[in-house]
């Protein structure tokens, strides 16, 4: 049986680690964080599920740096190596670990497609201790002869079944085999299944499992609302909930429909924005910095957006076109009632789209307040927020990228922390060809 340690100063992280997490605020470890450190600090691999906010990234990123620290790297020889499925992701777990890299001296790298292939094989030949990456740029640095794999002794696949679900695990696994064979892994996601327990089997070492709010892994300050609408009401109440004060997610099927919305959304003056992988890495880096800042508070978004992303505030996640499968809607939902917070998912719904719906509630293990709804009802407003758009049509106006960031090199679209508070925070579809993220 293992430990559970009540708080950070009983883990055994390094004293500088310790410093830090006060510096940000953090005392109190989450569940995931309490239960998978003793182990992972151990040197055992360790194999941690917790729904998404939970606190992941510093389940494994503390652990990581902790081990790490006092050493250097050779250029192009990382000691540390963090595999996660998108690009938001990868920058997401950077950010929410550099204060504690820098207090321990290690260096970290972000490596991932749609950025400059050359600045990041710059950063490796620098000496990076620390390499966060998605699988298909790290495989171009490495076949460049950027990058090798050889002196990794710890190894953390992030956000695991979203890999398989994207066609990553052939990737993954070349990887996995280029590592130090006897060093520590480290797997967590939000939920294991297919593929992800091939790769466990192949390549973890008599792990040891922890599972932090199992079976749904949903969030118990979250609650989740069906909204049956008609198709000729739904845009008229599609847009209220859209005005309605504070930031809010709303989840399209597809980009082209996400790019519609968001241009409709603007006419009627509400400050929307559309997040999809058919934008550049730039583009998407600003308009998620405008949702965080608040120039823009409608955020229309593809599932390009359900893993990782971590918003302050973020209260309310709408499904305008539901999920397929139940682990694309605890995604999704998982962007709000995080690190403690509340939060509601919303999924409005067509007559002709009930019975699906309601089947994926039940595989979600998810028991919703269902009511039925028209623009300008009491029951709207009440479940949501909604309110009369402004009317006047607004503009968002993307601030200037200087020239060196709008470098990009290889590689298509795809997704993606610890949040300072009393406690520490982190972050159907068949499988597709890999591309380069």
């Amino acid at each position: 049986m293992t430990t559970v340690i009540p708080s950070f100063a009983h883990t055994g992280l390094a004293p500088a680690l310790l410093t830090a997490l006060t510096a940000q605020g953090i005392t109190e470890p989450f569940p995931i964080q309490s239960a998978t450190l003793p182990d992972s600090l151990a040197g055992r691999d360790v194999l941690g599920r917790g729904r998404t906010g939970s606190g992941k990234t510093l389940a494994f990123g503390l652990p990581l740096l902790s081990r790490t620290a006092g050493r250097k790297a050779r250029p192009g020889r990382p000691l540390a190596l963090v595999l996660v499925p998108t690009r938001e992701l990868a920058q997401q777990v950077t950010t929410a670990l550099a204060p504690y890299a820098r207090a321990v001296g290690l260096r970290c790298a972000t490596v991932v497609g749609g950025l400059s292939l050359q600045r990041q094989a710059d950063a490796l030949r620098a000496g990076a201790e620390v390499v966060v990456a998605t699988p298909g740029r790290l495989h171009d640095l490495i076949n460049r002869g950027d990058a090798r794999l050889d002196q990794v002794e710890i190894t953390v696949l992030d956000e695991a079944d979203q890999m398989a679900d994207m066609g990553f695990l052939p990737q993954v696994t070349k990887l996995l085999e280029q590592v130090a064979p006897q060093g520590q892994r480290m797997l967590f996601s939000a939920t294991l299944d297919g593929g992800v327990d091939r790769l466990v089997r192949r390549f973890l070492s008599n792990p040891v499992t922890h599972s932090v709010d199992p079976g749904t892994a949903t969030v118990t300050a979250m609650t989740h609302h069906v909204l049956h609408v008609d198709a000729a009401d739904k845009p008229d109440a599609l847009t209220r909930i859209a005005a309605r004060e504070g930031r809010t997610i709303l989840f399209m099927g597809t980009k082209h429909r996400a790019d519609r919305l968001a241009r409709q959304l603007l006419s009627k003056g509400v400050r929307a924005a559309a997040l999809h992988g058919g934008k550049s890495q730039p583009q998407r880096t600003r308009i998620l910095e405008q949702f965080r800042n608040g120039q823009v508070t409608a955020l229309v978004a593809t599932d390009v957006a359900a893993r990782g992303i971590h918003v302050d505030g973020l209260d309310m996640v709408v499904n305008v076109d539901p999920p397929t499968e139940a682990k694309d809607y605890l995604h999704r939902g998982g962007r709000t009632a995080r690190a403690g917070e509340s939060g509601s998912v919303v999924t409005l719904v067509l007559p002709e789209q009930r019975r699906d719906v309601s089947r994926l509630m039940a595989t979600a293990g998810i028991r919703p307040e269902s009511v039925q709804v028209r623009p300008g009802d009491a029951a709207l407003a009440r479940v949501t927020g909604a309110r009369e758009p402004s009317g006047v049509p607004v503009t968002i106006v993307a601030p200037p990228v200087p020239a060196s960031r709008t470098r990009t090199s290889g590689g298509s679209a795809s997704d993606g922390g610890a949040r300072p508070a009393h406690r520490a925070s982190g972050r159907s579809r068949r499988p597709r060809r890999p591309r380069t993220v």
